[in-house]
């Protein structure tokens, strides 16, 4: 029943389904393009890798779709295992929140969490959630963080193939992200130089701070999508040089807060 009632540009539409005796079957949309998870790895040689400009559009869309399921559905929704595998693409590169066995209805009134069994993928779970087995809105935004690298940097949030300490991919990243001049490391090699370096910062900015090991230093879904919309919005021309603007764009304003709180994180730690 909260499946029917969701109905977003970003959320694969439910059609239908079977409950008749032993059957048990869920029928949805079909999606031509398959799952993000085909585009980003293993490409065959001759397969052009996403650009910039598709992968920020499809960080953008995601990101809408966790928003409608947070804020604007009645229940709220907790999806709980977002991560490539179940982002669907349509025409055009549309992206499409898919699979949600694992959703759970979110808090109520006073409530502050849901408590639950730990469930998810490993990778992309919050560790907080990992720990307690307390479910926030802010648990999806950890696994949104994780996503959103793996777009930016197109490696996969676990890969046991790489060296040990490159296995984790937000392990690897969060000592990077202390060091603008590292940022040029991470992003994907394949786009052969081929996206906006300003862009480049405020996305990375974007992640580090939905993949804080404090989840009260997450920002909320709404400063998400305002921010990534922005960089959508921000077309990418290899031919062109980049546009300098003295107004402050809502990236920027992500960045901004992504060195105060980092700052404030590293100091609780310490503490």
């Amino acid at each position: 029943m909260t499946l029917s009632k969701a109905d977003h540009p970003n959320l694969v539409k439910l059609l239908g389904f079977c409950a008749e005796g032993a059957q048990r079957l869920l029928v949805y949309e079909y999606m031509p393009l398959g799952s993000l998870e085909n585009h980003l790895y293993d490409l065959p040689p001759l397969r052009t890798p996403l650009d910039w400009n598709t992968r920020m559009s499809i960080a953008a869309g995601a990101a809408r779709g966790l928003e409608y399921l947070h804020d604007k559905m009645d229940p709220s929704i907790i999806y709980r295992d977002l991560k490539c595998s179940n982002i669907l693409l349509g025409e055009g590169y549309q992206p499409k929140l898919s699979d949600f066995g694992l959703a759970k209805v979110g808090p109520k009134g006073e409530q502050t969490h849901v408590s639950t069994r730990v469930m998810g993928t490993y990778g992309y779970c919050a560790p907080d959630y990992a720990m307690t087995g307390q479910l926030t809105f802010k648990s999806d935004m950890y696994s949104f963080g994780v996503f959103l690298l793996e777009l930016i940097t197109g490696r996969k949030a676990i890969d046991p193939e790489k060296e040990r300490e490159e296995q984790n991919l937000v392990a690897w990243a969060r000592p990077m992200f202390k060091d603008r001049r590292n940022f040029s490391k991470m992003i994907d090699p394949r786009l052969q130089g081929q996206y906006p370096v300003r862009g480049l910062y405020q996305a990375l900015a974007i992640a580090a701070m939905c993949v804080q090991e404090q989840p009260a230093l997450r920002p909320a879904t709404s400063d998400v999508v305002i921010a990534l919309n922005y960089l959508a919005s921000q077309k990418y021309d290899s031919r062109k040089p980049p546009v300098r603007s003295s107004r402050r764009s809502p990236s920027q304003d992500v960045a901004r807060r992504i060195d105060s709180e980092q700052t404030e994180s590293d100091r609780l730690e310490r503490d």
